[in-house]
């Protein structure tokens, strides 16, 4: 499968990989290489029992914001084809409380990982289900001449007619491949569940037990079936979804996606943080509340059994990436226990005017490729010059360290900003190509980033 080739990649091809997205950073991505390499290692190891005892190193990854934390997790989710969750460990609540229940983070990485195999098996079998869902729509369009037309007893004639009718189909799925039927439609039959309302139970309701309620009443009304009118193309579509997910195996998708969740998954912990008070002695208030969260993650990250709408989910083997600006406190300031399954500590660098400028053209998604792509569309060819990119680089920069930090994002900010205009009336520029030089990157946003108040608003 192709988790398996994923992650049998090296640590220095993973490091290349995630080097295609993210610039600088080479110590969280060694990293998140070592780790994800370890667990090819671990599923390697011929003595199960010794196996079974090798749990993934846990990572800390500490720095402001916007310096690419969460973009190095999820890449690497991405490379492995792992099931990967973000959830913010600021928005649990202590068991007690009304809020969300850290068990949540575990159904919420089972679910994602049954629409990853969900969607692998889909495309596994998308070939078949297309055939199939051809002869469907065929056997809709004005039906040819059949062999029922022959009376009995013409054993040539009913060969003739068989033949008759294969032509005719031949000639009807050509006319379908070459998009002559488009603007036919059809008439579908689709099902429905009739379901009633039925109210969301909040907090520690039937969902955060792994129950779900609409489910249980879907399964339990009758499915109702509905005319639908529809053209051949969308005709096609529905037919091939529906074909698809008959040819799925349900049973195996949720094993493989619990399976893989449990083996593979990565769950990344933001603003872990929020969750250290100022001082964890203390013996009342919001300190103790921090406190008892942490201990609420303490026994998923070391391993325990959780329910979902699918089944058990085991996470001794979850990899936990935790991420957090440790502005007003430190790792050390975690519960011990907690610390002690967050081995590793990595220390991401602010990012400098030269950071943010490769980050604008370096890496395969950069943003001054995706607004050349953008504005591509519009038959209008923007070109950067290398000079308006420093000049871009600088003044994010600049707002960055004289307002709130916020890293890379703040290029986002700064690039609609300059190409707002353009942006606007592109549709008047077609065929027209634009040059963005440092003056025009100066007249555009030199005012704005030059005035505090300004630049605190709108960049």
């Amino acid at each position: 499968m192709e988790t398996e080739i994923a992650s049998a990649l090296t640590p220095k091809q993973v490091v290349e990989a995630l080097d295609r997205y993210i610039i600088g950073q080479d110590k969280a991505k060694r990293a998140v290489a070592i780790a994800l390499r370890n667990r090819w290692r671990r599923s390697h190891v011929p003595e199960e029992d010794l196996r079974q005892e090798i749990v993934p190193k846990n990572i800390i990854l500490i720095g402001p914001t916007g310096v690419g934390k969460t973009e190095v997790a999820r890449r690497l989710a991405n490379l492995a084809g792992a099931p990967f969750v973000k959830v913010e460990a600021s928005k649990f609540t202590e068991v007690g409380y009304v809020g969300k229940d850290v068990e949540s983070m575990v159904r919420d990485l089972a679910q994602i990982a049954i629409n990853l195999v969900r969607k692998e098996e889909m495309e596994r079998v998308r070939s078949r289900a297309a055939e199939a869902a051809q002869d469907r729509l065929l056997a809709l369009l004005l039906p040819g001449p059949s062999v029922g037309d022959v009376p009995p007893g013409d054993p040539a004639a009913q060969i003739e007619a068989r033949e008759r009718a294969e032509r005719h189909r031949e000639k009807m799925r050509s006319w379908l491949a070459d998009g002559k039927l488009d603007t036919r439609e059809v008439e579908l039959t689709t099902r429905a569940t009739a379901m009633p309302k039925v109210e969301v139970i909040s907090g520690q309701g039937l969902d955060e037990m792994g129950i779900n309620l609409q489910e249980m009443m879907g399964n339990l009304m009758p499915k109702q079936s509905k005319q639908r009118k529809v053209r051949v193309p969308v005709a096609l579509d529905l037919l091939t979804q529906e074909e698809m997910e008959k040819l799925i195996d349900e049973e195996k998708v949720v094993s493989l996606a619990l399976e893989r969740a449990q083996e593979n998954g990565i769950i990344f912990l933001d603003e872990i943080d929020k969750i250290v008070g100022s001082d964890q002695r203390s013996s009342h208030g919001v300190d103790v509340s921090r406190e008892g969260v942490q201990r609420d993650i303490l026994p998923v990250v070391e391993g325990s059994a959780v329910t979902t709408k699918y089944g058990v989910v085991h996470t001794d083997h979850i990899l936990f990436v935790a991420a957090g600006a440790f502005h007003g406190c430190k790792p050390s300031d975690l519960i011990p226990e907690l610390q002690g399954r967050f081995p590793i500590r990595v220390e991401l660098n602010a990012l400098d005017a030269d950071d943010l400028r490769r980050i604008l053209e370096e890496p395969d998604n950069s943003l001054v490729r995706q607004y050349r792509a953008l504005l591509a569309t519009e038959e209008v060819e923007l070109v950067f010059e290398s000079e308006a990119v420093e000049r871009i680089a600088e003044l994010a920069f600049e707002v960055n360290e004289r307002t709130e930090n916020i890293g890379a994002r703040r290029l986002h900010t700064v690039m609609e900003r300059l190409v707002e205009e353009l942006a606007f009336d592109a549709d008047e520029r077609k065929g027209n190509t634009v040059v963005i030089d440092r003056s025009f990157v100066d007249a555009r946003l030199g005012d704005i980033a030059g005035d505090d108040n300004l630049s605190r608003y709108i960049l």
